[in-house]
C-alpha cells in the first residue's frame, strides 16, 4: 500500500457518502460521540506517549498543550459532535431557483465538495472535528496529522472508521496517510482530481508550504497575530478583563491577543493596570518607546515583533496617536484573523468594522470568541484568513459546494 492508495479508497468512498441520508450520517456521529467516552482510556494512553516524546523534544508549551487530551477534552469534543448531530445538513439544500422564459426550471443545490484533505501538526481534536463535519456534509476525508500526534491519531481514526461502519457507511471514507511521513503529505497536495480541497492547519510555515507545493485547491487558514485596540473612551472595567482573557486564557491558539495598540489619551492611565493584571499570568511584555516610558521593565519592541505569532505569553504594546493609526497598524501587520476595538464611541466602532480588514472583526469582547464552536457550529474545519469561498470560522456550509439543476421538458435552444 501507498499513500496514493489510501487517497484511492477515500475517493472511492465518495459516492456511497454523498448520497447516504441525513439520519443515516447522523448515526455514524452519535457513534463517534459515544465511542469517544468508551474508548477515553485508550486514547488518552495513546496521547501520553505522544505528550511525553513531545515535551522530550521541547516541542514547545503551545504545542504541548493543543496536542494533550484528557478526560475533559474528550468529553468535550463528544459534546461536540452530538451537536454537530442537531445542526441543519446543508446538503441538497436549494441555493436559488428560478423558470426560464422558456419553460426550464433551474435550481442551484449544495453538494459535498467529494474528498477532503487536511493536513495539520499536533492537533488530534482537529481529526475529530474535521471528519465529524466531513461526514455531517457527506465527504470522504484523508487526515495527515502529523508525527507529533501519530500514537493519538491513529487510535481515532479507527474509532471514526468503526463508527461509520456502526451507521452502514464504508469506513474507507476515512483515511490517514500518517504512516507515509512527509512522503504521504507529498502525495496528497499533488492528488488533484482525487482530492477535491486541501485544508491546513497550524503554524505559518507549513500553511505556506502547503500553499506554495500544492496542486489540490487550498482553504487556506491563517495564523493569528489578533489585535486589540482600546480607544480613549475604553471602558476600564471591559477593558481589562477583555485583553486578559484574550491573551491569557489559552495562548496556544490562533485567536488569542498578541498585539495590544492603546490611545495616547488613556495610555498612562490604563496601561499599569493592565500590566499589573498580565503579570497574574507571567506575561512578557513588548512595547515601543511612549509604552516604556510607562513602563520601564518592558523589552523593546522590534519591527519582527509587531508581525509575531507568539503562542506564549508574550505580547506586544504599542501607543497610537488615533483611531487612523491603530486601523493602519492593524491593516499592514495584521494577518487578518481577528480584531477587536474597545470602545464607547459608536462612530469609532463602525469605523473600526468597515476599514479593519480581517476575517472577523470585534466590539468590545475578546478575541477568543472566535471559534466555531461559539459560532454555534459544533466543530470547526478551520479559520479561513482568505476571502475566496470561505472566511473566517468555517462550518459545514463551507465543506459544501454547488451544483446546477435543469429540469426541462423538451425544449432546444434557438
Amino acid at each position: 500500500m501507498s499513500a496514493l492508495d489510501n487517497i484511492r479508497l477515500a475517493k472511492a468512498s465518495y459516492t456511497a457518502m454523498g448520497v447516504a441520508s441525513t439520519s443515516q450520517k447522523n448515526e455514524a456521529l452519535k457513534a463517534v460521540s459515544q465511542l469517544l467516552q468508551v474508548r477515553a482510556d485508550e486514547i488518552i494512553s495513546a496521547n501520553r506517549i505522544d505528550v511525553e516524546r513531545g515535551i522530550e523534544l521541547e516541542i514547545g508549551d503551545g504545542l504541548i498543550d493543543r496536542l494533550m487530551l484528557n478526560q475533559e477534552r474528550i468529553t468535550s469534543l463528544a459534546n461536540a459532535i452530538s451537536q454537530v448531530v442537531t445542526l441543519h445538513d446543508p446538503v441538497g439544500e436549494i441555493v436559488r431557483s428560478s423558470t426560464l422564459p422558456n419553460g426550464l426550471k433551474l435550481s442551484e443545490i449544495r453538494v459535498p465538495f467529494g474528498v477532503i484533505g487536511a493536513i495539520y501538526e499536533a492537533r488530534p481534536n482537529v481529526t475529530v472535528d474535521l471528519t465529524a463535519l466531513a461526514i455531517k456534509t457527506g465527504n470522504a476525508i484523508v487526515l495527515r496529522g502529523g508525527t507529533a500526534a501519530e500514537n493519538t491519531n491513529r487510535v481515532l481514526v479507527k474509532l471514526l472508521q468503526d463508527s461509520l461502519e456502526q451507521a452502514g457507511l464504508p469506513r474507507d471514507a476515512v483515511q490517514t496517510v500518517d504512516d507515509f511521513g512527509r512522503d504521504g503529505a507529498t502525495a496528497m497536495m499533488h492528488a488533484r482530481g482525487l482530492i477535491d480541497v486541501l485544508i491546513p492547519r497550524g503554524s505559518a510555515n507549513l500553511i505556506q508550504a502547503v500553499i506554495e507545493e500544492s496542486k489540490v485547491p487550498v482553504i487556506e487558514t491563517g495564523a493569528g497575530v489578533t489585535h486589540i485596540f482600546l480607544d480613549e473612551t475604553a471602558r476600564e472595567d471591559w477593558a481589562i478583563p477583555i485583553v486578559f482573557n484574550s491573551k491569557t486564557q489559552r495562548v496556544s491558539v490562533c485567536n488569542s491577543l498578541e498585539t495590544l495598540l492603546v490611545h495616547e489619551a488613556i495610555a498612562e492611565q490604563m496601561l499599569p493596570k493592565i500590566f499589573a493584571k498580565l503579570a497574574e499570568k507571567n506575561v512578557i511584555l513588548h512595547g515601543d518607546a511612549a509604552v516604556a516610558k510607562i513602563e520601564p521593565s518592558v523589552i523593546p519592541a522590534t519591527e519582527a515583533d509587531w508581525a509575531t505569532e507568539y503562542l506564549a505569553q508574550e505580547l506586544s504594546v504599542k501607543v497610537v496617536k488615533n483611531l487612523d493609526e491603530a486601523i493602519d497598524h492593524i491593516n499592514k501587520y495584521s494577518t487578518h484573523h481577528t480584531e477587536s476595538i474597545i470602545t464607547e464611541n459608536k462612530e469609532n466602532a463602525e469605523r473600526f468594522l468597515a476599514e479593519v480588514d480581517s476575517a472577523t472583526v470585534i466590539v468590545n469582547a475578546s478575541t477568543r470568541f472566535t471559534d466555531g464552536g461559539e459560532f454555534g457550529f459544533g466543530a470547526e474545519v478551520g479559520i479561513s484568513t482568505q476571502k475566496l469561498h470561505a472566511r473566517g470560522p468555517m462550518g459545514l456550509q463551507e465543506l459544501t459546494s454547488t451544483k446546477w439543476l435543469i429540469r426541462g421538458d423538451g425544449q432546444i435552444r434557438a
